[in-house]
């Protein structure tokens, strides 16, 4: 009988916003708690503000657990740290897919509806979608997905810098440069167009899958896509692999806008970008 490998990560996302002048007051929403998942449990997990403030929580309309808080007095500077301690496990067997007429009865008839309609930052033109149908004539939906991350990673290469947060899927298509966070809204916006139902996952990928036990390690936070092929599945298109025990999911929805780390608005005269670090620790 074989044994489920788990692995224990130990995260901390660091945010630092630093104002030009005093900010007068400041109000925030922090998206950086990890779900509770098959395969996925977070065995410890807090958000902690700097100056302090109370803080409170709630699950927002997509199912992820959302922190907010407000700083009422004048403030040169705000850290949010979120920790979490969680205990992942390798995906399980991937099931058959359903037919294409399948996820399509299943899909008008439920909420996936809502994860095959186009939004701002997951626009792109019919030209495109016709080519993903082309690059995928016969497949089913797994080999679906895996062939569309496949044209959108060999037309946009990762390249951290190359892209802000208000790019657009096919800005990035165009540039054939981006970042993770452009390559998920490019394969989920063709796979959209196909009419399989893709969500945008918000997370955590561990940088070095083999990490020496407690050792800290910089990275930064990430975005895949999950698909429906008869349940949820997620696949990392800028890695061109399957969501594993490496990834910790944060948040889902339909793009970036519905799962952004940090929202936040404040009186007072504009700063500079904020400071954002993250750093796992593989402690088993």
């Amino acid at each position: 009988m074989s044994t489920l490998v788990t692995r224990r990560l130990r995260i901390r996302h660091t945010t630092r916003v630093s104002y030009a002048q005093a900010a007068v007051s400041s109000h925030n929403e922090v998206r950086m708690t990890p779900l509770t998942l098959p395969g996925q449990t977070p065995l410890d997990a807090r958000v902690t503000v700097n100056p302090t403030t109370p803080t409170w929580s709630y699950w927002d309309y997509w199912g992820t657990q959302v922190t907010g808080f407000d700083l009422m007095e004048p403030h040169e500077d705000l850290t949010i740290t979120a920790s979490s301690l969680v205990e992942t496990a390798p995906p399980g067997p991937q099931a058959p897919a359903p037919t294409w007429p399948e996820v399509a009865r299943t899909t008008a008839n439920s909420r996936l509806l809502e994860y095959t309609s186009p939004t701002g930052r997951t626009t792109v033109t019919r030209e495109l979608v016709e080519r993903a149908r082309s690059a995928s004539t016969g497949l089913d939906p797994h080999e679906t997905a895996v062939a569309v991350s496949a044209m959108v990673t060999d037309q946009v290469s990762y390249l951290p810098g190359a892209t802000g947060v208000n790019t657009g899927a096919m800005e990035a298509w165009a540039q054939g440069a981006g970042v993770c966070q452009d390559i998920t809204h490019l394969t989920a916006a063709l796979l959209r167009g196909l009419g399989l139902p893709t969500r945008y996952v918000s997370g955590y990928l561990h940088p070095e899958r083999d990490a020496e036990l407690h050792r800290p390690v910089a990275g930064q936070s990430h975005a895949w896509i999950e698909y429906w092929a008869g349940d949820w599945t997620g696949y990392d298109p800028t890695n061109s692999t399957r969501a594993d025990e490496s990834h910790v999911v944060v948040g889902r929805g339909r793009d970036y806008d519905d799962v952004t780390p940090h929202k936040g608005i404040y009186r007072g005269v504009a700063g500079g970008p904020p400071e954002v670090t993250v750093e796992f620790t593989r402690v088993a």
